[in-house]
């Protein structure tokens, strides 16, 4: 396995008798887009301003790229592009005035600055408006700009810092999906910090839930899924035709169900061609045992799914339980 890009150990942040964040743990791979999900004030920004060397940390350590963030942070600058909620740009100067400028900041050469730039603003869609005055954008058009200016230096890490605030739904959609084809088609690393669930949930390949300072889950949907659960239980819902009710007896004879839960869902038609749907629960994986018991018995198969809970179940009972919820790594 890689070593990881992001590397936080035990990384704590007090301002006086405040801590903003507690002893978190976090490792972030190479490749990955990385969720940090959390309510406004739990810490999410100030752990992206110990990564970038902005703050320094009361105690712990952050890495990032090998390089100790702390101790050497233009090293940490210069392989990381940051896009905070509100980006700033000359709103006088067009968009492409404006990434030239970032770039030779960067030390590009003036050619290879205006290439760069034309390339990056068709990437992003705003090839059209490269000419435009800044300061005439929207507030979508100034987050994919924003995002151009992130990437001019060929960044191996990105950090996104509620880059969706003040978007409509349509400019969320395009955005997130612009951020998941960059970090695919350039190889990037993204850590996105968010308080949107579902946001969060439609492009991030890992996500961890942050609350009072503290991370106090990690993984993907799936394993923290699970883990509400306490890794113990599978849940399957089956969709059959069963009007004499043989195949919910057939299945509640099965090793390792738990219980079945008869929910009738709409009726195709009344009588033999009735539909119900049995929400399965059993201490073993038996999503395949179960279709081929269905169709051995006879019975029409019409659906069958592994129930998992979404990101919302999952955000609200954990922060619900808060600290009394163990932390899971996934």
């Amino acid at each position: 396995m890689e070593p990881a890009v992001i590397e936080l150990s035990k990384l704590t942040k007090q301002y006086g008798e405040f801590t903003a964040v507690n002893a978190l743990d976090l490792k972030i791979r190479p490749g990955e887009i990385y969720g940090l999900l959390g309510p406004n004030g739990a810490g999410k920004t100030t752990t992206i301003l110990m990564m970038l060397g902005l703050t320094e940390p009361t105690s712990g350590t952050v890495r990032v790229c090998g390089i100790d963030a702390t101790r050497s942070p233009l090293l940490v600058k210069r392989r990381v592009g940051y896009m905070p909620d509100d980006i700033g740009f000359y709103e006088d100067r067009s968009a492409l005035d404006n990434l030239i400028y970032t770039a030779r900041l960067n030390r590009i050469p003036l050619p290879e600055a205006r290439d760069r730039a034309e390339l990056l603003l068709q990437q992003v869609g705003l090839a059209h408006a490269a000419g435009k005055r800044v300061g005439a954008f929207s507030r979508g058009m100034r987050q994919r700009l924003g995002l151009a200016d992130v990437l001019i230096k060929r960044p191996e890490i990105i950090i996104l810092d509620e880059p969706t605030l003040g978007i409509d739904p349509e400019g969320v959609r395009e955005l997130l999906l612009l951020i998941r084809e960059l970090s695919r088609s350039e190889g990037l690393t993204v850590l996105l910090s968010s308080h949107h669930l579902h946001q969060v949930q439609q492009i991030c390949d890992r996500v961890g839930l942050f609350v009072g300072g503290k991370l106090i889950a990690s993984g993907d949907i799936e394993s923290l899924s699970r883990q509400l659960d306490g890794d113990t239980r599978f849940e399957v819902e089956v969709d059959v035709r069963d009007p004499d009710g043989s195949v919910a007896g057939r299945i509640g004879s099965m090793d390792g169900v738990i219980s079945i839960e008869t929910s009738p869902s709409d009726a195709l038609s009344p009588g033999a061609n009735s539909v119900s749907t049995y929400r399965v629960t059993s201490d073993v994986e038996l999503t395949s045992a179960l279709a081929l018991a269905v169709v051995e018995h006879g019975a029409p198969l019409l659906g069958l799914r592994p129930v998992r809970a979404g990101l919302d179940d999952i955000y609200h009972r954990y922060f619900e339980g808060g600290a009394a919820h163990e932390r899971v790594d996934g």
